[in-house]
């Protein structure tokens, strides 16, 4: 089930960048960055595999990815900021948020918005729900696209390098995907559970004394 869900996923992203070249890479970072969970570790190594077929360049995907992260990072920064309590106390239950969340969001990068901003965006992801509470913590945006754009740069040359090499041993490498894939749809499926099993224990535990 997992398997397909990423097959069709991969092929979705790679008829987009195929279709649309450079500005495709940037459309879905563009997306991945906007608070939704849009892999770029499918969309970046299949961009760096065109490289390896001289349709690309290393440097020109990782421009595209990096612009497209501080494009789509904006809209989710001004959703924090201007709805973003209001926001997660309404629907943040559907999404495993609450107002917890944001408070610690918000303390945090009081004390280092900046790093927060730079690390997040070389974590898996994390990077992909950054910029909504930097944006309820009102992180001066110069700050933050200019950290956007250095932390998401290397990322996403880093992803474009590897699908560059996979490109150029693809014989190699084939019998092995398979494999790969197996692998990736159970790590996913662990981490969500955990995920959600974790929020959850805290909840109930947060009502226990109260009653329901």
């Amino acid at each position: 089930m997992i398997t397909r869900l990423l097959e069709a996923l991969f092929t979705w992203i790679s008829g987009v960048i195929s279709a649309m070249g450079y500005p495709g890479v940037a459309l879905l970072m563009a997306i991945e960055s906007c608070c939704i969970p849009l892999p770029s570790e499918m969309i970046m190594p299949f961009a760096g595999w065109l490289v390896a077929t001289g349709r690309f360049t290393l440097w020109g995907i990782a421009l595209a990815g990096a612009i497209g992260c501080v494009a789509g990072s904006i809209p989710a920064y001004y959703a924090g900021m201007y709805g973003g309590r209001a926001l997660v106390q309404r629907y943040g239950k559907y999404f495993l948020m609450n107002a917890e969340h944001l408070d610690w969001a918000e303390k945090f990068f009081l004390r280092r918005g900046e790093i927060t901003v730079l690390v997040a965006r070389l974590l898996p992801v994390v990077r992909t729900f950054i910029a909504f509470p930097a944006g309820v913590a009102r992180m001066p945006m110069g700050k933050f696209i200019v950290y956007t754009f250095v932390g998401s740069f290397p990322w996403c040359l880093g992803l474009g390098w590897v699908g560059m090499k996979v490109g150029e041993n693809r014989d190699l490498l084939t019998p092995w995907f398979h494999r790969a894939d197996a692998v990736i749809g159970v790590l996913i499926v662990a981490a969500i559970a955990y995920f959600v099993w974790k929020q959850t224990s805290r909840r109930q535990t947060t009502r226990a004394p109260g009653g329901p």
